[in-house]
């Protein structure tokens, strides 16, 4: 990795931290594990998580005051890709999205009276939470049109929608929802963004929305929800009324490094299990599958696209610890869909190098396989990326 990036911080803790994960967590990457649904190995996970506690591991991306480490975004980066390296990594460490995204938000600018109800146990872990924002009558591509509305009613907003793909809802205790409150304001200020309880009346799990085949429960799911008139106090809108879009680009900047690193993370595992397979796998006496010149070219080519995704994400992250999210923001279009489309393509490689091992659940390939491909969609699809990273260049080559 590179020195640039290392500090004193991450040198002393990475080595533990890499340790507990290939220790304690990869034995539990199991066939019945990877396939089942994670409401069964849950409770095996909230041991390891106790472990995590015990080891003083827990809370990394918490400010000193909070109990955590204080570190920045780009030490935090380099911690997130080894939890990546194994698929219940973030979960245990309590570090899992949309957790992570919520606890940033809540402590910037929740109400006391709303962190002490809701931020300490989930920092605790004692519960989870869900962000919802998409919705299926409206382009994901296009968030500052949406139909939920947030009506005010006396000392309450009476909410009214209909959203899915909300992460982690089946099991939460709270969802922070994204609703129109100003109808009549310029599209960047129409929406707030709104701590709802989900044992509020009127609120509706509708289900868990099947992926690839497989539909998920408890965290690893995505939901599709309804609420019915679920009225909630004001005192629970986050932030300023009509800030909710600026609240969710804020949350996606350091979000976006959370899942660059992700993706790196499980890249460099992918990796790893190729060059094993292709170093140990005998194709006669005298010849191993890496001696094959098509294997050394995904071999090499993986190498040095990990690497430079890694740089790329870590000078942004950094950038954005020095300057803001919003500066640079060329570079997090960049990394989203660099990275992401990097990751897929070294699984795919992976995949191809085992043979027909590969595609079976028989190892961590196929699961990354068919869970991944949302990378390429979720926190913006590659093509509104690229396209607002070119609209961003070309903007400095139009003459006044």
């Amino acid at each position: 990795m590179e020195p640039l990036f290392v500090t004193d911080k991450i040198r002393n803790i990475l080595p533990t931290i890499e340790a507990f994960v290939k220790r304690e967590l990869f034995p539990l990457e199991t066939t019945e594990n990877l396939t089942r649904n994670f409401s069964e190995i849950e409770p095996e996970l909230l041991k390891k998580r106790a472990l995590v506690k015990e080891a003083g591991l827990w809370g990394l991306h918490l400010s000193e005051k909070e109990g955590g480490l204080g570190l920045s975004l780009c030490e935090f980066g380099q911690i997130s890709e080894v939890l990546a390296s194994s698929p219940f990594g973030h979960f245990v460490f309590n570090t899992q999205a949309p957790d992570i995204g919520n606890t940033e938000l809540l402590h910037k600018y929740a109400s006391e009276d709303l962190k002490e109800k809701y931020l300490k146990p989930l920092m605790n872990g004692e519960i989870r939470s869900c962000f919802s924002m998409t919705e299926p009558d409206f382009a994901g591509s296009n968030p500052v049109r949406m139909g939920t509305t947030a009506i005010k009613d006396g000392d309450d907003y009476i909410i009214e929608g209909h959203k899915w793909f909300t992460s982690s809802a089946d099991g939460a205790a709270f969802a922070i929802v994204m609703a129109v409150t100003n109808p009549e304001a310029e599209p960047h200020k129409r929406a707030s963004q709104i701590l709802v309880p989900l044992d509020t009346p009127g609120y509706e799990m509708v289900r868990n929305i099947p992926i690839m085949g497989h539909t998920g429960d408890s965290w690893a799911s995505h939901a599709e929800v309804k609420y019915h008139q679920v009225r909630v106090p004001r005192s629970h809108l986050i932030g300023e009324e009509g800030a909710g879009f600026k609240l969710a680009q804020e949350r996606l900047g350091p979000g976006r490094i959370h899942h660059c690193m992700r993706f790196i993370g499980i890249a460099e595992r992918s990796f790893d299990l190729m060059c094993r397979y292709a170093a140990s796998r005998a194709l006669d006496e005298n010849k191993y599958l890496g001696d094959m010149q098509f294997i050394q070219g995904f071999i090499a080519e993986s190498r040095v696209e990990i690497d430079a995704a890694r740089l790329m994400v870590l000078r942004t992250a950094r950038n954005i610890d020095e300057t803001g999210a919003s500066q640079a923001r060329d570079q997090i279009s960049g990394i989203k869909f660099f990275t992401a489309n990097m990751m897929l393509r070294v699984i795919d490689r992976a995949i191809q190098t085992h043979g027909a091992l590969g595609i079976t659940n028989d190892i961590l390939l196929s699961y990354w396989y068919a869970h991944e491909r949302a990378s390429r969609i979720y926190d913006g699809a590659d093509e509104v990326h690229k396209s607002a990273l070119a609209r961003s260049i070309l903007k400095k080559y139009k003459t006044s």
